[in-house]
């Protein structure tokens, strides 16, 4: 009797032994409260064979970095190679060794970092600086020219090129300029040190400009020194964005107070401001602009599409850096621009180079050239063997154990950081790998990396099949279609919840769920219910009828909607009817711009898995018929 209750009591016990992914949890709950004692007490109770305990382990020597001995550090790099925690550990020595100026160590390890960190590559020229190397300052002048705040570790390297002369006080109005363009004032005040001390601007006046800008222009600021002039040409485009003919109106003004660059550059601005708004007026701004960087010129080339001013599409598109043209948008619009002009040869060389890239804009030059795809290209699919030998990759292991344990960000850093080496074959295969375990974005996002071999249903994947043809076809909306937004708002994570609020599969806002739930007379629903498959689909696919209706059943349009709401989407049609192409172009919002171009081109790949008819996509993009009512 003793033995068979001694027997019970280990199986009790045993059963209510924390299992190794709850004791991860732990450790890292501990972790992040600074509880340094829990994360030793629960590392040694996890299997040694579990896939994440190098994460513990990482986490108690990083607790300890300062005080540990340079080999137990180096033991952990060498045992764990090549391993996303052992980057992650030699970035954090790295900075240790930094702040401790121990540059000889920092430089011996610097380079075996394989992860970009823009703190630490100013470290390492602050490095090169304490030895004593040549041309140092002369390669970190590119890192100047952002709106971003950078870290304070390229702050000694800044100040060490304006000591030498390699940046100036020109260089300095170039990035409080670009700061200010990018709606960045705070990164822009804190600029104003790098200029000469009688030289800057009021910090104070330019958060009232940014409040108020036209209360700032009434006062008819003085207009003597450079601070002055920029303060008033800051003050003009934060008018322009609500006001733009005032603005424009004040310009002329003040005009003949300006430098010719500086008025150059403001009349640009309200140029940029002006096609934001959609004014007619934005291509007659952007010609009494000179020199124009490549956000002035994007919104230059966008006026011109919508007023139908091809010869300045191409001149703003030839204008733009060899970096800015490259992309799919401005290869397009050159080749259209081009063939307008009456120049099919060259039109059809930019088009038959960008058919082969599986893009918005890809499809759209191979339909210009007449190259008719019915069904999507399929060349290339793992078979179990494959995956299997996949699965046993150790940092997907680790990837999928994070994600199992709840934790899909890290995971997908993981993932991410297994996967960026893989040739295509493997990309494909761990693809595969991230589907069967239903880690849907994953599998798109791998998917979507081959270059020559390719899994378009990797790339497209239609879960919950059953229940989005049923919804569809209560509301009548196009299966392909609502795929083609599914996959774009959530990538199927049926718990995705965005920063805003929106929820589940179709990315739901809670006062939308409600009204959706209302009107289909579904009692007692919450906010809860939303993130449930079922109840997610059918309340989407319903608001989205709705949408749809609103904007006279035109897909584009409804997608637009969809993002930013109705109301834009149909105050951003214009006076005459565009083609849908053009209308998504001139969207000026860069999400919305790059959302619809995504679900119109999801939609196209969907309706072809799902062998449906042979519409283009330039007839699912239509044109949009003009506006019937003005623009407020």
């Amino acid at each position: 009797m003793r033995n068979f209750l001694a027997a019970l009591l280990f199986v009790s016990c045993s059963a209510l032994a924390a299992s190794d992914e709850e004791l991860f949890l732990e450790a890292r709950e501990a972790f992040q409260r600074g509880d340094i004692a829990k994360v030793d007490e629960r590392a040694g109770k996890i299997s040694p064979d579990y896939p994440l305990l190098q994460y513990v382990q990482y986490w108690q020597l990083r607790s300890r970095l300062s005080d540990t001995p340079t080999g137990d550090i180096e033991a952990f790099l060498a045992r764990n190679k090549n391993a996303l925690s052992a980057d992650r550990l030699r970035a954090d020595w790295l900075r240790q060794l930094a702040r401790d100026k121990e540059w000889v160590a920092f430089m011996r390890e610097y380079p075996k970092l394989s992860t970009e960190d823009p703190e630490l590559a100013c470290y390492a020229f602050q490095a090169r600086l304490a030895r004593g190397e040549s041309g140092v300052l002369s390669q970190a002048r590119p890192l100047w020219f952002t709106s971003q705040v950078l870290p304070e570790s390229c702050m000694p390297v800044f100040q060490a090129m304006f000591d030498r002369d390699i940046l100036g006080t020109e260089d300095t109005w170039t990035r409080i300029r670009l700061a200010l363009e990018n709606g960045n004032l705070s990164g822009a005040k804190m600029l104003l040190v790098y200029l000469p001390a009688g030289q800057r601007p009021d910090g104070r006046a330019m958060e009232a400009i940014a409040r108020r800008p036209q209360r700032y222009l009434d006062k008819t600021p003085p207009m003597k020194t450079r601070p002055q002039r920029e303060l008033a040409i800051y003050a003009l485009y934060r008018t322009a964005d609500s006001w733009p003919l005032i603005a424009a109106e004040r310009l002329r003004r003040m005009g003949s107070q300006l430098p010719d660059d500086e008025k150059s550059y403001a009349w640009a601005q309200l140029g940029c401001a002006a096609a934001r708004n959609q004014r007619p007026e934005a291509v007659a701004w952007f010609k009494n602009g000179g020199r124009m960087n490549d956000r002035q010129l994007t919104w230059r080339a966008r006026a011109a599409l919508r007023a139908g001013d091809w010869s300045e599409v191409l001149a703003s598109i030839n204008a733009m850096s060899k970096v800015e043209a490259r992309w799919p948008s401005w290869r397009y619009w050159k080749a259209k621009a081009l063939e307008a002009l009456g120049r099919q040869t060259e039109a059809n060389v930019l088009f038959a180079t960008l058919s082969n890239e599986f893009n918005f804009y890809g499809q759209l030059a191979a339909e210009e050239l007449g190259i008719a795809v019915s069904t999507v290209p399929q060349t290339w699919q793992a078979d179990n063997d494959a995956v299997e030998n996949i699965a046993a990759d150790p940092a997907l292991k680790r990837a999928l154990a994070l994600y199992k344990a709840g934790l899909r960000y890290e995971g997908a850093m993981e993932w991410q950081w297994g996967i960026k080496e893989y040739d295509d074959k493997k990309l494909l295969a761990a693809a595969e790998l991230a589907r069967k375990n239903e880690w849907y974005e994953r599998a798109i996002d791998t998917a979507e990396r081959t270059v020559v071999l390719h899994d378009f249903g990797l790339r497209y994947p239609a879960p919950y099949r059953d229940l989005v043809q049923e919804y569809s076809r209560q509301v009548d909306l196009d299966e392909a279609w609502v795929y083609g937004l599914v996959r774009q708002e959530s990538r199927f994570v049926h718990t995705a919840r965005s920063s805003a609020g929106a929820s589940g599969l179709m990315q739901l806002m809670p006062s939308t769920a409600r009204w959706a739930a209302k009107r289909l007379g579904m009692t007692g629903h919450h906010v809860t219910l939303t993130e449930t498959i079922d109840t997610n689909i059918s309340l989407g696919t319903y608001y989205l009828r709705q949408v749809m209706d609103s904007v006279d059943n035109q897909a584009v349009m409804a997608s637009a909607g969809y993002n930013a709401g109705p109301r834009r989407a149909r105050e951003w049609a214009a006076a005459r009817p565009l083609e849908g192409s053009i209308y998504i172009e001139t969207i000026p919002f860069p999400e919305t711009r790059e959302y619809v171009k995504k679900v119109m081109a999801n939609t196209l790949n969907y309706a072809r898995l799902f062998r449906q008819s042979g519409l283009s996509l330039r007839q699912r993009l239509g044109t949009i018929p003009a506006r019937t009512a003005p623009n407020n």
